[in-house]
């Protein structure tokens, strides 16, 4: 009599892919959820089961949290799956706990905002999803950052990252054809004479190509600038994003180059690797000094040749008088401009504040502008492309 056992097809399979069958399918049920679980997840947490005991539910319940979590609000859903897939058990649910709502991967993120109308949603309560409905809520441009709620600084945030921002251009020796340039090309013209010869050669224009101005930010974090800097740098992580030859500083009490950190496609992680770095954050404020360390290890290499110099402070300085109209007098002469952005300003931008600061160092600044509100920054981002 033949032998029977199992035909094509119908293996038996081992342990171990048994075991990795039942963690992929926990991917997939997390990912039924709307958590975002990618392949290369799933991968990254059967690796993880499998240098440790996959028998072991602890073991199995961390390396998932470590791997297949990637945001805080998506723990409730995942320890629930948990359950529910291993256990066979549901999440236990207080009496006053909310339905919980799934999560797409689609969210940007969740704001309680009110409505710009009240009365219209009376009682509805329900977070405003970013990214998945409009909001309501008006904008109001013209509203100092100081005075702006936390979540109303996270929302004038996000908009600051969609500022069409251009740096400052600078004409460059080489010239290009132009029909409205100045400057007739004399050799395109002798060529096509050459070439047709028995007809005159239209008229060839050129004109003078224009080339990015490099930028350098300084930025003021100390303490009296707490309600403006951070918005200050959101809107220089915007413009190195937009061009590259962009540098950024930070200083209170000492100069801190911050450039490499503001490389990351998330700006809360590169503002997060920014405040890392800077040791004096909130701290004091020596402008003079600051300035001097720049012009020293900076400026003379050639990191401000020719370039625009945009100084944000609100010029409170308790530093010496002296040492500050000193850098500013050597940086004047590195650099093309010198523009000075103090929130103090406001919307009078004709009368600079008084302080002792800006009182030395008005003699050396080009351009005085505002960043007190996004009104202003928006404004600034305009007028940048023709101030270099």
């Amino acid at each position: 009599m033949p032998e029977t056992g199992p035909g094509p097809g119908h293996e038996a399979r081992s342990p171990s892919m048994e075991i990795v069958a039942r963690l992929v399918g926990f991917g997939h049920a997390l990912r039924d959820e709307g958590l975002p679980v990618g392949s290369d997840d799933v991968v990254m947490f059967c690796s993880g089961v499998a240098e440790l005991t996959p028998s072991d539910l602890t073991d199995i319940y961390w390396s998932g949290r470590a791997t297949l979590v990637h945001r805080r609000e998506h723990l409730p859903v995942f320890d629930e799956v948990f359950r529910r897939y291993f256990i066979g058990l549901p999440a236990p649910r207080s009496p006053e706990s909310e339905p919980h709502e799934p999560v797409t991967p689609r969210l940007s993120g969740t704001l309680n905002v009110p409505d710009s109308e009240p009365g219209t949603h009376a009682g509805d309560d329900r977070p405003m999803v970013l990214g998945l409905q409009a909001s309501g809520v008006e904008i109001q441009r013209d509203k100092r950052f100081a005075e702006c709620t936390p979540d109303e600084l996270a929302m004038l945030r996000r908009i600051m990252t969609r500022i069409g921002l251009e740096p400052p251009r600078r004409r460059t020796r080489r010239r290009k054809p132009d029909p409205s340039g100045s400057r007739l090309d004399i050799r395109r013209m002798a060529r096509e004479a050459m070439r047709i010869s028995h007809t005159a050669p239209d008229l060839r224009h050129l004109s003078r190509s224009l080339k990015p101005r490099p930028l350098v930010l300084i930025c003021d974090v100390s303490g009296s600038m707490a309600d403006y800097s951070r918005n200050l740098l959101q809107f220089a992580y915007s413009m190195r994003r937009a061009a590259r030859k962009v540098e950024v500083f930070c200083f209170g009490t000492r100069l801190t180059r911050i450039t490499p950190t503001l490389d990351r496609r998330s700006p809360d992680d590169a503002l997060k690797l920014a405040a890392g770095r800077v040791l004096d954050w909130d701290g004091g404020t020596q402008i003079g000094k600051s300035l001097d360390t720049f012009v020293h290890k900076w400026g003379r290499k050639g990191l401000s040749r020719g370039a625009t110099v945009v100084i944000c402070s609100d010029g409170l300085d308790r530093g010496d008088p002296a040492v500050l109209a000193d850098a500013m007098e050597r940086l004047s002469r590195l650099c093309h401009r010198i523009i000075w952005m103090n929130p103090l300003v406001g919307d009078d931008i004709d009368v600079p504040p008084s302080t002792l600061a800006m009182l030395v160092a008005s003699p050396f600044i080009d351009t005085l502008e505002s960043g007190h509100d996004l009104a202003s920054l928006e404004s600034f981002a305009k007028k940048l492309p023709h101030l270099g």
